[in-house]
């Protein structure tokens, strides 16, 4: 018998709803962007983001059901993202969703957002008919999270339904990779989101023209800080006045409307782009290096990689080819499902639903909602 969850995410500034049927099959999915409400400000506003998600929650959620060719009666159970995420934004969703079980009499199912992006890349696999071996090693990489994770599964003696457990391996000390990202962009009037367009410039560079140099961090070896090389950009253009000006150009073109990569790259020196393509080969290097030294310490069979930096053309390309050298499946989720979504939400409700976890009406939002538990060996 086919389980259809409806999953409901709303952390950050994404108003997302999906149908999934038995945890691998996506019958809709549905995202409602704020990109245009927060780009003025270079980054997500709290407040800002909240009025959008009661504004296209219920929308989204129609449309969500109408795709799936559906009633929301038919639904199986719904999960909700109650963490983490900003408390404003999680509380829209869970109390939607918390609202849409009770009036339906369906299960209803917490999920830590984490865990979605563990099932985004679990979802597409299925989907691709590529499994990925378990343990694995998974990086969590977006504007708001760049953590390390050793993900296994067990049986449930009870009804056989598998389990998933997470080991925290490592994280970022201080901004996220995709944060300095739009920080970076933001210094170089690129726009935001800056992670998009700082790819695409970067292939026009030389990644070897600036040197940025080694993070070094005491204690865990897998934890990540991008502040540094954050930092590194803004003394570099200090020191380069001259770039001033097509930075005001950049700047006068973005205010014009014109964001487009192509206009961007125009009102762009070489320096530039060097600058773009050396910042992105450091901070790729980083991700890849620390993720592979834990699949070895760790005894990965695969690599899972998801979130919103997952997207990123040469992390991709790095991570394929130094997983062919050590012959290490690496597998990522498509475009659509690295960044925030309701699919992936739906997926690992699926799992906690199989187990017989279930929440109720005292639900509340969890902002700093952590995932699984410190590893021992680290």
């Amino acid at each position: 018998m086919t389980t259809r969850i409806l999953g409901i995410e709303s952390s950050c500034d994404e108003t997302a709803a999906a149908v999934v049927a038995d945890g691998v099959k996506i019958l809709s999915s549905v995202v409602a962007s704020q990109v245009d409400v927060h780009r003025k400000y270079g980054g997500v506003v709290p407040e800002l983001a909240s009025r959008e998600h009661l504004r296209q929650i219920a929308p989204v959620v129609r449309e969500a059901i109408a795709q799936a060719h559906l009633a929301l009666a038919d639904v199986d159970a719904i999960g909700v993202t109650q963490g983490p995420g900003l408390v404003g934004s999680l509380l829209v969703g869970l109390t939607y969703g918390k609202v849409l079980a009770l009036a339906l009499n369906k299960p209803l199912i917490a999920v830590n957002h984490l865990e979605g992006h563990v099932h985004a890349v679990l979802l597409e696999a299925h989907s691709a008919g590529r499994v990925p071996k378990l343990p694995a090693v998974c990086l969590i990489v977006s504007g708001g999270h760049t953590l390390l994770y050793r993900v296994e599964t067990a049986r449930n003696s009870g009804n056989g339904a598998v389990r998933f457990s997470y080991a925290r391996i490592g994280g970022t000390r201080d901004d996220a990779a995709g944060e300095a990202y739009d920080k970076v962009a933001k210094m170089l009037a690129l726009g935001y989101p800056g992670g998009p367009v700082v790819d695409k410039l970067a292939s026009h560079g030389n990644p070897s023209a600036v040197r940025f140099g080694p993070t070094k961090i005491r204690g865990n070896p897998y934890d990540f800080s991008f502040s540094g090389i954050k930092t590194a950009v803004l003394y570099y253009l200090r020191k380069r006045p001259e770039l001033q000006a097509e930075v005001d150009a950049r700047q006068r073109s973005l205010a014009n409307g014109d964001r487009s990569a192509d206009a961007l790259r125009s009102l762009s020196s070489p320096a530039t782009l060097d600058l773009i393509a050396s910042f992105q080969r450091a901070v790729v290097e980083d991700l890849v290096k620390r993720t592979l030294s834990a699949s070895e310490q760790f005894a990965a069979q695969s690599v899972l990689v998801s979130g919103g930096v997952a997207a990123n053309r040469e992390l991709r390309q790095r991570f394929e080819e130094e997983g062919r050298k050590r012959g290490l499946d690496v597998f990522f989720p498509s475009r659509p499902l690295s960044t925030d979504n309701a699919a992936m939400i739906a997926a690992a409700a699926f799992a906690k639903f199989s187990a017989g976890e279930r929440a109720d009406a005292s639900l509340n939002a969890a902002p700093n909602f952590p995932l699984g538990v410190p590893s021992p060996t680290v």
